[in-house]
């Protein structure tokens, strides 16, 4: 800072001169970078806030007037106004210029780096080429190409919502590599909120191949995930959960476990956003966009001052957004593929619901007087034995948290186990499943439940938790190989992780966060190529839908869109330990959770105290001392005047009680936390092994005939209104004797105008809404041409109830041979009937045979039209069209 008086451009690296004299007056500020002017500032009182905007021609007529002692030939590119309270900025170097506010003013490199450059980012979006669209999916392709629109707008705010499994991720890499290639970005924030989504981004970066370059993405750019406040200088893309990236802003560690802990699953959160101040090692400008997954969480809202400290576009990534997503990212929905979209496109598939209701998981049980039962330590698993003194009744929330019936795991199990031949009818193998559990001692319960009723080894079922001991591993053997069949979870791919083979969904808690749910049962909606559902479940021919097994009322239960925000007494002691771990420095939640801990302090024995000891490095009692002296008035007013401060104003009390607060909480480390709170809780469980369970009820669930007679009355109503519309259609209404002449190319028609103008019809979801209305077993189409052909035969009524197309074509082939060899004439040889057999192979996917189709697979290799006329000679084309006739009727 210089007065214009002792004028040294040269003295730093940025300097900003007061008053500097122009041809159209004093500008309030000059700012010189490496001796050379490059912007100015126009200041104003606080007052001015809400006015700022109308300052923006005064500082503009500064840039752009003659500077004395300055040769400036052209406007100084870079402008501000600012009331020390709200800063705005514009950059000149833009296509259209246009003010933004900004957390303060950018660094002196930072403005000789833009100055260099020759364009600025948002001049380099308007260059960016055409998108190159080889492997990239339908959605994909819309998703980027409205993305860069609203960019080149200059759009601060743009929302992606594409269903789960579409590729989010992918869709943002490559709209990442873009904005690095051709548009001069310099770096860019991958943001998350738990370690293992941001491992598995760094996965999905380092496998990401552009298809303008032979190179992987990390070959070409520096990828780095946090793990440490450090980051490097040289790296274009950062991957960072938002709890590490607030420790980095607050300079200050993080215990990993902070970053296991999914923020949205804590029943109480603090009222406001987190404070955040400058930091100069991490300036608003260090990222150019940041990419946010998962951005439906209300810890986005929360969190907000985080993301919105950076001079950047702000990319919302979610499957599932609700009213306040849409409202952070300023109703700019850039993209809108929902799951029905998806499941057209077959990028996912559906669901049906199977509930499972047993009499205590309905009401609960009761332990009698006098009865012996077993108590157990909830993670050592040691147990002991006492006899019940009194009668007492426990509800169904308490199972398996304070009260464990295994008779009720083992009904849940045992008729599942009996059911899921009826459930996936003609597999010989149980479809790969995943089971929600409460809590790892109840995963543990399930699985060796699993394991002993349906007579399988270790191998059979396996947890798969942030607690359990190689849980990656375990994940990929889930995924590729035919071991384990079923896992077991709380909390490890709830969301956020591919396993395109799981067909079966088992719910053994309940949900109580509609976008948390929504999110849990993604798990079960990817897509997966029929090979390589073979791999790893043989006897499967496609995955046409996945199917959710309630056995808590979970799809039934009510959903709210959010956990709450306010304090209230109830409060979980692991949310406050945590809040205060991560930054919550409110002197409510200092002294809750110094009361509670007070309180925890009376009741441990030596042995307790000792654990908790060894782990803190002191003992639980000088933790407290240090909580409540950090919010005593005394010791904090105290500590300000020790600093400088004779009278302290609220501000230096601040300074303060937070520098207190801050060394009470380095103590508190996610394993400290995790060890209190286990210490804390009752440490037993209460095993009633004598009450048994009475299985209420186990079918499909009373919503899916409603929902089947809805979907198949939209079907026949779509049909119908089209018959004069599409020509197969009306061959199908009004001639049907002419259906032997509908061609693949017009069952593609209709499928095409189908998925176009009714999405949620897709075909295969509609042969599951006729299969539960016909009751039909057998297997599903394979595919979604084949599917319609059998549907529109349904709603014609030249099939009574539901047919796959395959199993008609071989009937009907099977019956006209019959009667061609049942007469006197002359009958086909071997080598004709291996011919006729490619063909009926043929009509059942193709639904006509055409002389063209014989110079084609699998025809060709057999000797193609030539063998044709050699095998029947003039008779050819009469067989052909006897065969279509034959094999459609």
């Amino acid at each position: 800072m210089q007065d214009k008086a002792s004028l040294n451009p040269n003295a730093a690296l940025g300097v900003a001169v007061r008053e500097y004299p122009t041809d159209t007056g004093p500008a309030d500020y000059v700012l010189f970078v490496d001796g050379r002017a490059v912007g100015v500032v126009e200041a104003k009182p606080d007052s001015w806030g809400e006015r700022l905007t109308t300052v923006e021609e005064q500082s503009s007529g500064y840039a752009s007037a003659k500077l004395k002692w300055v040769s400036n030939a052209e406007p100084l590119p870079f402008l501000y106004e600012s009331t020390a309270v709200v800063t705005r900025f514009t950059d000149g170097r833009d296509p259209s210029p246009r003010s933004r506010e900004v957390f303060t003013f950018h660094r002196p490199d930072t403005l000789k780096a833009w100055r260099n450059d020759p364009l600025s980012l948002r001049a380099g979006l308007q260059q960016l080429p055409d998108l190159n669209t080889d492997n990239l999916r339908d959605c994909q392709i819309k998703a980027i190409t409205k993305l860069e629109a609203s960019l080149q707008l200059g759009k601060p705010r743009a929302l992606v919502q594409m269903a789960t499994g579409s590729g989010k991720t992918f869709t943002a890499i490559t709209q990442i590599y873009r904005l690095l290639k051709h548009a001069g970005a310099r770096r860019i924030l991958f943001l998350v909120d738990t370690k293992n989504l941001g491992e598995q981004a760094e996965g999905e970066f380092m496998a990401y191949l552009p298809n303008d370059d032979n190179r992987k993405f990390t070959e070409l750019y520096n990828v780095q995930r946090l793990t440490s406040p450090s980051m490097a200088g040289d790296t274009q893309v950062v991957i960072s959960t938002i709890q590490r990236m607030y420790a980095t802003l607050k300079g200050e560690p993080l215990d990993e476990a902070a970053e296991d802990q999914h923020p949205e699953d804590q029943q109480w959160r603090r009222r406001e956003p987190l404070p955040v101040v400058y930091n100069p090692k991490l300036p608003p400008e260090t990222f150019d966009v940041v990419v946010i997954d998962e951005c439906h969480r209300s810890i986005y809202n929360l969190w907000r001052q985080v993301i919105e400290y950076f001079d950047a576009f702000l990319i919302g990534l979610t499957a599932t957004p609700d009213a306040r997503t849409y409202g952070f990212f300023q109703q700019n929905v850039v993209s809108e593929y929902t799951h029905e979209n998806a499941i057209a496109d077959k990028v996912n598939v559906g669901n049906e619901v199977f509930l499972i209701e047993t009499e205590i998981s309905q009401v609960g049980g009761k332990l009698q007087a006098q009865q012996l039962i077993e108590k157990r330590e909830r993670q050592t698993r040691a147990r002991r034995w006492e006899t019940q003194e009194d009668e007492a009744a426990y509800a169904a929330p308490q199972l398996d948290r304070s009260i464990v019936v295994p008779d009720q795991i083992r009904t849940v199990i045992q008729t599942f186990r009996d059911q899921w031949p009826a459930i996936f009818p003609g597999r010989k193998e149980l479809p790969k499943t995943l089971i929600f559990a409460k809590t790892d001692s109840h995963a543990d319960d399930i699985i060796q439940m699993v394991r002993t009723e349906f007579g399988e080894s270790n191998d059979f079922c396996r947890k798969i938790t942030n607690g359990a001991k190689n849980p990656k591993s375990t994940l990929s053997a889930f995924r590729n190989e035919y071991y384990p069949r079923i896992a077991v979870t709380v909390d490890m791919i709830a969301t956020g992780t591919d396993v395109k083979p799981l067909e079966c969904l088992i719910f053994m808690r309940d949900v109580k966060s509609r976008n948390y749910f929504e999110q849990m049962k993604g798990r079960g909606t990817r897509v997966v190529d029929a090979d390589a559902l073979k791999k790893v479940s043989p006897s499967a021919l496609a995955k046409t839908h996945y199917v959710i097994i309630d056995a808590v009322g979970v799809t039934r239960s009510l959903k709210t869109a959010s956990q709450p925000l306010d304090s209230k007494p109830s409060i979980p002691f692991k949310d406050l330990a945590y809040g205060l771990m991560m930054g919550d420095r409110s002197e409510e939640t200092v002294s809750s959770l110094a009361s509670r801990l007070s309180r925890l302090d009376t009741k441990l024995d030596a042995t307790d105290q000792a654990q908790i000891a060894e782990m803190a490095g002191r003992p639980l009692a000088g933790i407290i001392r240090d909580l409540f002296d950090a919010i005593d008035a005394d010791k904090v007013e105290a500590d300000a005047k020790a600093a400088g401060h004779p009278e302290p104003d609220d501000a230096a009390m601040n300074t303060a009680r937070e520098a207190r607060i801050k060394q009470a909480a380095n103590l508190f480390t996610g394993p400290l936390i995790n060890l209190i709170d286990t210490i804390r809780r009752d440490h037993e469980q209460t095993i009633d092994h004598d009450s048994k369970d009475k299985l209420l009820r186990a079918e499909w669930a009373g919503d899916v005939t409603e929902n089947a007679q809805q979907i198949t009355s939209d079907f026949a109503a779509y049909l119908h209104d089209n018959r004069d519309k599409v020509a197969a259609l009306t061959i199908y209404f009004n001639t049907p004797a002419r259906r032997s002449q509908v061609t693949f190319a017009m069952v593609k028609e209709v499928l095409h105008r189908l998925t176009t103008d009714q999405p949620r019809l897709a075909p295969l979801t509609v042969w599951r809404a006729y299969a539960h209305l016909d009751g039909y077993k057998g297997d599903n189409p394979a595919s979604d041409l084949t599917a319609l052909v059998a549907l529109v035969r349904r709603v014609t009524g030249l099939d009574a109830t539901l047919t796959r197309h395959s199993d008609r074509v071989r009937r009907n082939f099977q019956n006209w041979i019959l009667k061609r060899h049942s007469g006197a004439g002359e009958k086909f040889t071997e080598a004709q009937m291996d011919w006729l057999r490619m063909i009926r192979d043929h009509l059942a996917t193709s639904f006509i045979i055409e002389a063209d189709d014989l110079d084609m697979a699998p025809f060709d290799g057999k000797g193609g039209m030539g063998q044709m006329y050699a095998l029947f000679g003039e008779g050819t084309q009469g067989v052909m069209t006897e065969m279509n006739e034959a094999l459609s009727a």
